[in-house]
């Protein structure tokens, strides 16, 4: 499939925001851990929560999808999660903490995603070592043993969000234990999965601060629960109103999740009003640029807002350079950009971008997730008909991407 975007058009319009699919992965993985009914209510259909529903299908939970909501059910029938699934979907690594936790022992390939640079997960296998879980590796599998799982205290070389959530949910059926985690990340996410072990039954303190508290619990419980807006989705769009000039409203976002954007935004010379479950961008005039740009963990900069800012700066007047701290591979995109009549130069974890006044039509391909969005974004601004290839990258974390972007007046379709 492909994307043919007519750019030009100024953005008018409200938007609902889809619930956050770095917030739902880890919800469907921590449903391992009960038998009964969990009820995730309006869940978008990310490629990666379909992923995600088909691994739980293959290892014997019932998924449903009904009304907009995913009902996920009783107990599995197996804890080898060997499959295809795994190797293209990073979040299968999720699994990890809630299958221990329950079951104790499981086999698990090595965990897939996005090729944007080194995605080890030492960080999470040390974490849950310390809870007394014991691995082996052989023919690229990882061989797990909770047998003698206990409460620790788990202090983080790195504020990994995933370590972070896989310790979380390994800690949480060790009844009568304490566990803490130290350096833990305070991405809004880690809030959400807190919020769900806990309607659960579970008993999680401290989701958003550098120190988490579990207290091991003997069961969980049947739950109905309803994520955050997806603070990058929203991100993504503000930075397409403010390229594209005109007057955007979204819905169903906390601001407070995107204040390093905002500030950004604000400085280049947009209008933004903020509410307290609602963002609106106003813009019509050429952008400034932002003098530096630098990727960080949460509460900083996302990472998986660079490319969506990198493009921004390339039609914004003067002269940006953007820091990646994060992931070393997340430059991929300039690649495509040059062929748009970008001005960016790349050297090791930084790249300089000079904003020209437009950029020019191409066939590119989307070589990530983020990076795929960022060049629809230069498709919006490019006048005339730009092709974009291999957009499954973008429909992994994007729901409905260009019926969206239509609804507020781009000229943009999926065809085969």
């Amino acid at each position: 499939m492909k994307y043919v975007v007519s750019g030009g058009n100024k953005l008018f319009g409200k938007l609902k925001v889809d619930s956050a699919k770095n917030a739902i992965l880890p919800i469907i993985a921590a449903t391992i851990m009960c038998d009964e009914d969990c009820v995730i209510e309006d869940i978008p259909l990310y490629l990666d929560v379909i992923e995600m529903g088909l691994i739980l299908e293959k290892l014997g939970k019932k998924v449903e999808v009904s009304n907009g909501n995913m009902i996920i059910s009783g107990a599995l029938s197996s804890t080898s999660v060997i499959m295809a699934e795994t190797k293209t979907l990073r979040s299968s690594i999720f699994m990890m903490g809630s299958i221990l936790s329950k079951y104790r022992k499981a086999i698990f390939t090595y965990p897939g995603g996005c090729d944007i640079g080194k995605r080890p997960i030492d960080i999470h296998l040390a974490g849950l070592e310390k809870l007394g879980i014991k691995f082996s590796f052989a023919n690229d599998l990882i061989y797990s043993d909770a047998s003698k799982i206990q409460g620790s205290v788990v202090e983080l070389s790195f504020p990994s969000v995933g370590a972070t959530e896989n310790i979380m949910m390994a800690s949480t059926l060790i009844d009568g234990e304490i566990t803490v985690i130290k350096n833990a990340a305070r991405e809004p996410e880690i809030v959400e999965l807190a919020r769900f072990i806990n309607s659960m039954g579970g008993k999680v303190f401290g989701a958003g601060y550098e120190t988490i508290v579990i207290y091991g619990v003997k069961k969980l419980y049947g739950t109905t629960f309803k994520c955050i807006g997806d603070r990058i989705a929203a991100g993504t769009y503000l930075i397409a109103g403010a390229m594209c000039g005109g007057k955007i409203e979204l819905e169903g976002i906390d601001p407070n999740f995107l204040l390093p954007l905002i500030v950004f935004l604000r400085n280049s010379g947009c209008n933004i009003d903020l509410f307290s479950d609602k963002i609106t961008l106003e813009n019509f005039s050429r952008l400034k640029s932002c003098e530096k740009i630098e990727t960080s963990i949460y509460p900083g900069f996302p990472t998986d807002l660079q490319s969506p800012m990198l493009v921004m700066q390339t039609i914004s007047k003067g002269t940006s350079i953007i820091h990646e701290t994060v992931f070393e591979a997340r430059f991929k995109v300039v690649t495509e950009l040059l062929k748009m009549g970008a001005k960016i130069n790349v050297s090791e974890r930084y790249a300089t971008v000079v904003g020209v006044t437009k950029l020019k039509p191409a066939e590119v391909a989307c070589p990530d997730l983020r990076g795929g969005a960022g060049l629809v974004l230069a498709g919006l601004v490019a006048k005339g008909k730009t092709v974009i290839d291999e957009i499954f990258h973008v429909e992994r974390g994007y729901y409905n991407l260009d019926k969206n972007l239509r609804s507020l007046g781009a000229i943009i379709d999926k065809v085969d």
